[in-house]
């Protein structure tokens, strides 16, 4: 299978979110992976069939947001350029080389002759020119993200197709945009594609793989792209089976009713590494967890307006013991995580050490007296500054075990600094729902805090994005925006340097 990366959000962008604000981010996780003995035979050939507990949210790569998404989509769908399975750096995909101007906003890209769309039609330059424009021209916010700077594209020839953009731009070569087909995209509005439209199946592409069926809740079910560029895959058929518990999806890989288990929760690893016929396989992420806050400064926002007050966000660091939940909740497979950049990355600003929160419930409660939140009443609970009782609501998925562990760890922190917590545990869906609520056509976000992950690319821009103002309704999800913030974002995003880039983006991680 191809690398993929997306979001938490998770999201988000599957996986998610924030970093400022956020009083925790794990990073790192440990997530494993575990694999049968061989694929299981069918009289029409072999198939291969996964396991895991979440399933996408939406196939049509305008709509959804989640890493589970992305995953499907690069199966089904190319990318202009991938990525590297040993260092992740650039290599071809669609396009088989490519070259820049020496002013950086000219790019030259040769696409691969003879690739067929996965319903037979030719796939040329102009696919690829389609793709980005269509995203351009009608700002479609999803994948935005990564086409920003680009004034257009334009197919030389069948094989050729030039990238202009207004100034030199970092990350051309790291867009995880799927190329689409004209003649089926070209008949979708950008109303509909970002709304409506469900893209439905058998989905062209022309990929490896292709969607051919989803049963919403159950599976999704892709056949083997025979003339795939790259050559067939190795199975004809594989098949995501969605789990609702990890103890059955667990008992039924050992069972060998499916062939592999996606993100096993870590209580489930030391049983496995003890089941005969199994492999288990872990690999770090891209990946940080995150607790994030409502930080819509706006008179629409339906979340708690304390969350406003950065000197109440900045206290809460202090409540919350990160090393205790990677620890307990991950069973020590992550790291305390610091920013939003891992670790891993040559990007990664560390704070000093006497500029780094700890865990320090006393300095939590100092800071909160100090910010004008007191109980004055003596019931354990702290008031707002107009006399309510503090009461915020938590959200987390019910996705990971790991993150409703340390949700539950959380509340209790809080509730004994005198925050109180209302926890709720729920499905992706309705998280997504309450971070983009609307009244009518009004946003109002009606969330205070959640817990989530982003899954991200290993060029920086995409997560440095999520955190401005041209993300709010989009990829932002705290809501939180800094003026600084947003200029260096524009300004790194303009420098191809590696080394002229790095302390903007440093800077940038010091200020969230």
């Amino acid at each position: 299978m191809k690398n993929t990366y997306g979001r938490k959000m998770w999201r988000h962008p599957g996986t998610r979110a924030t970093i400022l604000i956020m009083v925790l981010l794990m990073g790192l996780a440990v997530v494993p992976s575990a694999f049968a003995a061989s694929p299981s035979a069918t009289d029409e050939g072999s198939t291969f069939r996964v396991g895991w507990l979440l399933e996408p949210e939406n196939l049509n790569p305008f709509i959804g947001l989640l890493g589970q998404d992305y995953e499907i989509w690069h199966l089904n769908y190319d990318y202009l350029v991938g990525f590297d399975a040993k260092d992740l750096s650039p290599r071809p995909e669609l396009a088989e080389s490519w070259s820049v101007s020496e002013d950086g906003t000219t790019w030259t890209f040769k696409i691969r002759q003879g690739v067929k769309w996965q319903d037979g039609e030719p796939l040329t330059a102009g696919d690829v020119a389609f793709t980005f424009n269509y995203i351009v021209d009608n700002d479609l916010q999803t994948l935005a993200v990564y086409t920003g700077g680009i004034t257009g594209a334009t197919a030389v020839d069948d094989t050729t197709v030039e990238i202009t953009t207004e100034k030199p731009k970092s990350n051309m070569l790291a867009m995880v945009v799927p190329i689409i087909p004209e003649h089926i995209w070209g008949k979708i509005s950008a109303k509909a594609a970002t709304s409506t439209y469900r893209n439905p199946t058998p989905i062209v592409g022309s990929g490896p793989f292709q969607v051919v069926e989803w049963s919403k809740g159950k599976y999704i079910r892709l056949e083997a792209n025979e003339d795939y560029w790259g050559g067939a895959p190795k199975v004809d058929e594989l098949i995501f089976e969605n789990y609702k518990s990890a103890d059955t999806m667990t008992a039924d890989l050992k069972q060998g009713a499916i062939d592999a288990a996606i993100e096993l929760p870590q209580a489930q690893v030391p049983a496995l590494e003890q089941t005969e016929g199994v492999t288990l396989l872990k690999g770090t992420h891209w990946r940080f967890n995150e607790l994030g806050f409502n930080c819509y400064d706006s008179p629409d926002s339906m979340g708690n307006p304390v969350l406003l007050d950065e000197k109440f966000r900045q206290a809460l660091n202090w409540a919350i013991d990160r090393q205790k939940i990677v620890d307990v909740a991950f069973f020590g497979q992550a790291d305390v995580g610091s920013t939003l950049i891992v670790p891993y990355s040559d990007y990664h600003w560390e704070p000093a050490a006497d500029k780094a929160y700890a865990y320090d419930p006393e300095e939590a409660k100092t800071q909160l007296d100090l910010a004008g939140y007191e109980d004055s009443d003596g019931d354990g609970i702290r008031e707002t500054k107009d006399g309510k009782p503090l009461d915020l609501r938590l959200y987390v998925t019910t996705d990971s075990p790991e993150n409703q562990t340390a949700a539950k760890l959380i509340a209790g922190w809080l509730k004994d600094v005198g925050v109180g917590v209302t926890l709720r545990i729920v499905d992706a869906g309705v998280l997504l729902d309450a971070q983009y609520n609307y009244k009518g056509d009004t946003y109002a976000p009606d969330y205070d805090m959640y817990i989530w992950f982003w899954t991200y690319d290993v060029d920086p821009e995409m997560m440095l994005g999520v955190p401005t103002p041209q993300q709010i309704e989009g990829w932002n999800d705290t809501l939180w925006t800094d003026p600084e913030y947003t200029e260096l974002f524009t300004e790194q995003e303009q420098t191809i340097e590696v080394e002229k880039r790095i302390p903007l983006v440093q800077r940038m991680q010091e200020i969230a």
